[in-house]
């Protein structure tokens, strides 16, 4: 007589269900969910999806009733005119009130989401694959920066979307809604931070090889500590390690480093690199390492950039180079 053969563990069912249940809950929070709000015009469009998600419902159940007790229960024809009646009442009168009233609740926050008087302005480009980030200060001055956002908390803030190349869109779930940025159109979006963090932004339009890895952090700051920030921006890099290696490899024919002989335009503005928390636009942390690999090997690192890899350099101009953007900050 032949034995059954064991068969392997399983968990319990409830253990199974306890962790879908585990795994569905965390995606519910987090630095890009859009069920965890952080700004004002998120909360608000959080709200617009529950709304709509229950008059959503209320048709479904209708319909799908409708059909249930059509099939299950209602056995003998109905007249014509009552028939008539279903459809005139269910089917037309019923979802035009409830799409209606989702609609006029939609279009009432359209005005609320820019009513607020922007207390600063940021023009942010889409360039394949990165984030030119200009802040406007006082007196017309232009603070360059790239690849970061930094915000007070509290606070209104305009954003100047527009496209050096192909469509893009910046969405930062936590904060706002999404916005497309056009070639050749300026699109503007009014966010304001509720709660001090980091969270990640992201192009949400297919741009091409390296679409998925175009993203940003979104640093949200106490107001004194952002004016604090944004003061040590506008200022030139600070006398650091030597960049005969960065200028003599042609790095200042596409970056700019203010205070230096680099002033190229192209590319991200390095001038304080060192103290932003990424590189290649969110996909890196900064670290002297990453630094290196994204210099030497960059199309394996963001295949479809601009720039090339500097791989072909010695090793010595390399940890120079890196070296030297780790001292911008």
């Amino acid at each position: 007589m032949s034995e059954e053969p064991e068969r392997g563990w399983r968990p319990p069912d409830a253990v199974l269900r306890a962790a879908f249940a585990g795994l569905l809950c965390g995606s519910c929070s987090g630095t890009q969910s859009a069920l965890d709000p952080a700004g004002h015009e998120a909360a608000e469009v959080l709200t617009l999806f529950w709304v709509m998600l229950v008059g959503a419902a209320l048709i479904w159940t209708v319909v799908i009733g409708a059909a249930v007790f059509g099939g299950r229960f209602q056995k003998k024809p109905i007249d014509e005119r009552a028939g008539l009646r279903i459809v005139l009442w269910a089917g037309a009168v019923f979802p035009t009130v409830v799409l209606a009233a989702l609609l006029v609740f939609g279009l009432r926050l359209m005005p609320v989401l820019r009513a607020a008087e922007p207390a600063l302005r940021i023009e942010v480009s889409g360039e394949q694959y990165w984030w030119r980030v200009t802040y406007l200060g006082p007196d017309d001055t232009r603070i360059e920066s790239a690849n970061e956002l930094r915000l007070p908390v509290g606070r209104a803030v305009e954003l100047i979307l527009t496209s050096a190349d192909v469509i893009h869109s910046l969405w930062i779930p936590t904060l706002a809604g999404k916005m497309d940025m056009i070639p050749g159109r300026t699109n503007r979006l009014v966010l304001r931070p509720e709660r001090t963090g980091i969270y990640r932004g992201a192009c949400a339009e297919f741009c091409g090889r390296s679409h998925a890895l175009m993203a940003f952090p979104v640093v949200v700051m106490e107001p004194a500590e952002f004016d604090a920030w944004l003061a040590r921006e506008t200022a030139p890099a600070p006398p650091g390690r030597d960049p005969g290696a960065f200028l003599a490899s042609g790095c200042g024919g596409c970056h700019t480093v203010r205070g230096s002989e680099a002033a190229g335009t192209i590319g991200p503005d390095l001038t304080h690199l060192a103290d932003r928390r990424t590189l290649g636009a969110g996909i890196l942390p900064n670290t002297p390492e990453n630094l290196k690999r994204f210099i030497a090997d960059t199309e394996r690192v963001k295949p479809g950039v601009r720039m090339p890899s500097f791989g072909m350099l010695p090793g010595a101009d390399i940890e120079a180079i890196a070296a030297y953007l780790g001292s911008l900050k």
